[in-house]
């Protein structure tokens, strides 16, 4: 497998501003609603994330609560970070203990690599200054036993596409199950909303408002790009969990979402960073410490675990696995114009043209009647559409094409779904994935589908769940 390389961005030069500044975050239990503060160059801005849950009472008393608030207030600040990109952060009064302050330049660092190299900032000489913490001793309390199959309660953040659709089968005969779901107040997806609904399971809310200036970028003359959402909205979940009284939050990142998306110069870009096994295990060390400054003792509150139910799995193995899933395949859909965030530009179909149909069309034809696939795409399946021939081989790897930054998967998982459908008699009449299927087969070497199609990589999956998930 080779990453793209790429030599460094050379957009101009954008002004960058001196400053940015965490300055303080709220908790209003009667309206639900965590509010965080930030400022850059004096600049102010405020994010609004408001909890709801269909179950009992929420716990904002619970210490567990007020910790998971104060990091969802540490990483939502990215958003308003790159709005000027400055070189400095303040923590203004709140102090970071020496292993928050290094997950933190990360999640800045290799969150932000994808925006850095598109808008040709360079945002290695990052400082965060501020008041230092007490360091956690590295012997803490022994950690709790496992919650018993019975009493397990998992919040699995949602997203509708298959990857989701997966965890939620796989935890939901192991634990008391609720989806997660993060929108704009009142502002839902019919692609998520519809394969929620097939789950029958309960659905945890909350409705994240970000400050109103970030939709006015470009009027306001503000640096844009992509941030490590992810991150955020996991942050958000462990709070959900602990107003809840769950017990973990169940991820659905998958391995090649570790894989970066190219090389610039001697740095890996990841459009993934904040789906890869590097957040994943850097926020479960944030999460563990902060565990240990809580009160201990019986019935103490700890933090929800946090975890990826697919973290050693491909997604050629998560696709084998949807294709069981008959009941979910007339309403998951994965097309970016699904989620648009203007109501007017957003589809209620697949568009068949965009990266993340092409690569869902592809992961799934090696198991789905190539029939069946033509009617979820509506008539428009990427693979019978020739014009589409450049976005396939972006996928596949093709040495003059860069990969996309979408959440697509790894180089060779691709080539083993096309080899694999080319397989396929109902196939038969597809001359593009035949064309693409003798330019991978000259390839040297060859993909492994039966390696591809077993447990990968280290996990982080606690013992109850991996005896039972990679049984």
């Amino acid at each position: 497998m080779s990453t793209q390389t790429a030599a460094a961005a050379t957009p101009p030069q954008a002004r960058r501003g001196q400053e940015f500044r965490y300055e303080s975050y709220r908790l209003d239990p009667a309206a639900g609603l965590l509010s965080c503060r930030y400022s850059l160059d004096g600049q102010a801005f405020e994010e609004r994330v408001t909890f709801s849950s269909p179950g009992p009472v929420p716990r904002w008393d619970s210490p567990a609560v007020a910790a998971a608030a104060r990091l969802i207030f540490l990483l939502a600040g990215v958003s308003y970070y790159k709005t000027a990109a400055p070189p400095v952060i303040s923590m203004g009064g709140t102090a970071l203990t020496p292993r928050e302050r290094a997950f933190l330049r990360a999640f800045y660092l290799d969150g932000l690599g994808e925006f850095g190299y598109r808008s040709g900032i360079d945002l290695s000489g990052l400082r965060i200054e501020g008041p230092e913490a007490e360091q956690i001793p590295p012997a803490g309390p022994a950690p709790a036993q496992p919650p018993a199959a019975g009493t397990r309660r998992a919040l699995v953040p949602f997203g509708g596409g298959i990857d989701s659709i997966v965890t939620v089968e796989l935890v939901r005969d192991h634990a008391d199950v609720a989806l997660f779901v993060v929108s704009r107040p009142g502002d839902y997806f019919d692609a998520i909303e519809q394969p929620a609904a097939v789950t029958g399971l309960p659905v945890i809310r909350a409705d994240r408002e970000i400050d109103p200036q970030l939709l006015r970028s470009r009027e306001l003359g503000f640096l844009n790009g992509h941030v490590p959402v992810t991150g955020i909205i996991s942050a958000i979940a462990v709070m959900a969990a602990a107003l809840d009284g769950r017990d973990a939050v169940v991820m659905s990142n998958e391995w090649s979402a570790s894989v970066p998306t190219m090389q610039a110069g001697d740095r890996a870009v990841n459009h993934q960073y904040s789906k890869s096994a590097a957040f994943e295990a850097a926020f479960r060390g944030v999460l563990a410490e902060t565990s240990a400054r809580l009160p201990q003792g019986p019935g103490a509150a700890a933090m929800p675990d946090y975890f990826s139910a697919l973290r050693p799995r491909t997604e050629l193995w998560i696709a084998a696995r949807f294709a069981r899933l008959q009941r979910y395949h007339s309403t998951f859909r994965s097309c970016n114009r699904a989620f648009h965030i203007d109501r007017a530009r957003r589809l209620d179909h697949w568009c068949g043209q965009c990266d993340k149909c092409c690569f869902i069309d592809l992961i799934l034809a090696p198991f789905l009647p190539a029939a069946e696939l033509g009617t979820i795409f509506g008539g428009r399946e990427p693979l019978a559409d020739p014009a589409l021939a450049g976005r396939f081989r972006s996928l596949l790897g093709d040495v003059d094409l860069s990969k996309p930054f979408e959440c697509v998967g790894e180089v060779n998982e691709c080539r083993a779904a096309l080899l694999l459908a080319d397989e396929r008699a109902d196939r038969a009449g597809f001359p593009l994935l035949h064309e693409l299927a003798a330019e991978v087969r000259a390839l040297p070497g060859r993909p492994s589908t039966e390696g591809l199609l077993q447990p990968v990589g280290e996990h982080f999956i606690p013992v109850p769940y991996a005896e039972e998930f990679l049984a």
